[in-house]
């Protein structure tokens, strides 16, 4: 059986469960998002871009 979950719902639980249990402040939380953001406008976005499908297709084990 096969989930499909879209990386941000999994991105948010984790930062929901940082912020819940972890007692991380929210405007933390913000900045980090904020970053991220900011970070994708540079030249740095494709390498981010292509290590974060590696690690997914790593997770997913994609062997066909």
């Amino acid at each position: 059986m096969n989930v499909s979950l879209p990386l941000v719902f999994v991105l948010g639980v984790v930062a929901w469960a940082a912020i819940k249990f972890l007692s991380i402040r929210l405007w933390v939380a913000v900045v980090i998002a904020l970053f991220g953001f900011w970070l994708s406008e540079t030249f740095l976005a494709p390498a981010i871009e292509s290590g974060t499908r590696t690690g997914v297709d790593v997770v997913n084990d994609t062997n066909d």
